[in-house]
């Protein structure tokens, strides 16, 4: 197999269910397949991951979800992540998600519905926090929405806002980085419909709409965004259960093809990806089908760098499937699946 023909990919996992910490594997381009490399148990529940290069080569950067809340970098040029230094805390309890974004990451503080921004050296080394923004608010739901529970961020398209997703207080909010200081300003809050429980956000390439995902009610909202006013609209609701299936459905993850024309969802509880049709310009979205995950309990999804794989993160089965994506229709297609005890992420680089 030549160099050009392998890819890699990085699962995270948790720990404390038996996970193996950082699973590194070399991806078979031609095929997707997956073959594991190497492991790293640095941290503990390195839910999230991201990844970037430096000077000094690439590095991955994981949470560690825990009571505590860490941010932890790695050297990952080798077969298995290298730790780099040692975790960082991020002041906040339970991040479940980070971004980077010109030269800093931010994280959500699902434990405690907080915002941190810690700067990143130029070596690729985490530094001390230099922002903590905490949520207000409640919501409906008397089990999960007593208070704000951050559960994603992300920056824009553009690269000018940063979007915290927030499930506790049913809204996402849009801030401004001050990059020479390391800080958010809080711009707008868009309130989603009241007890949705907004889990996590994806635009579309096209950059002027968004897509928000309900974990507490099993819906996306789509949105309209304007860059330039930072701006997020919701336009309307796609409901996401399958026909004829009994049962609650936990949404979980949400990616958008490389070309825009279609939308897929990962739900925990039926097991299934809903595969839905975009709009040219991402206005509308119409559900076409529901595939089973491969699994139980699918936590995350993700799709190949050329954009004709999907992979399934199957947290309570303990793998994670691929599946060859239909160009015409967008419905996955299973093509295979590694062994991976209790996954939470997938990243392919």
């Amino acid at each position: 197999m030549s160099d050009r023909s392998v890819g890699r990919a990085f699962i995270g996992s948790f720990t404390s269910a038996g996970g193996r910490g950082i699973v590194a594997t070399a991806v078979d381009v031609r095929t997707g397949a997956l073959t594991e490399t190497g492991t790293s148990d640095a941290v503990a529940d390195p839910t999230y991951l991201v990844a970037t290069h430096t000077a000094g080569g690439p590095v991955l950067y994981a949470v560690s979800e825990s009571a505590e809340g860490a941010v932890a970098a790695f050297d990952i040029a080798g077969p298995a992540p290298r730790p780099i230094g040692t975790p960082v805390a991020v002041c906040g309890d339970a991040p479940t998600h980070l971004a980077l974004t010109h030269g800093h990451l931010v994280t959500a503080n699902y434990g405690c519905g907080s915002i941190t921004v810690l700067p990143v050296a130029d070596d690729g080394t985490v530094l001390p926090a230099s922002a903590v923004l905490r949520h207000e608010g409640t919501g409906p739901d008397g089990d999960r929405q007593l208070g704000p529970h951050a559960h994603q961020v992300l920056p824009d398209p553009s690269g000018r806002w940063v979007l915290g997703v927030d499930l506790g207080t049913d809204a996402v909010r849009s801030y401004s980085l001050d990059t020479a200081k390391g800080e958010l300003t809080l711009h707008r809050v868009t309130a989603m419909r009241p007890g949705t429980g907004p889990r996590h956000l994806a635009f579309h390439p096209a950059g002027g709409h968004a897509y928000v995902l309900g974990e507490l009610e099993p819906v996306v909202t789509v949105c309209r965004w304007d860059e330039t006013g930072g701006v997020l609209e919701p336009l309307g609701e796609v409901p996401l259960f399958p026909e004829g299936v009994s049962g609650p459905a936990y949404p979980s993850e949400l990616v958008v093809s490389r070309d825009g024309r279609h939308l897929w969802v990962a739900l925990r509880g039926t097991d299934t990806i809903a595969v839905l049709a975009l709009e040219e310009t991402g206005e509308k979205a119409e559900v076409l089908a529901f595939v089973p995950c491969g699994g139980h309990w699918p936590r995350d999804l993700a799709i190949d760098p050329a954009g004709i794989r999907l992979y399934a993160a199957n947290e309570r089965s303990g793998d994670v499937t691929w599946f060859d994506i239909d160009p015409r229709t967008g419905i996955p297609q299973r093509a295979g699946s590694l062994r991976v005890p209790a996954p939470s992420c997938v990243l392919l680089i």
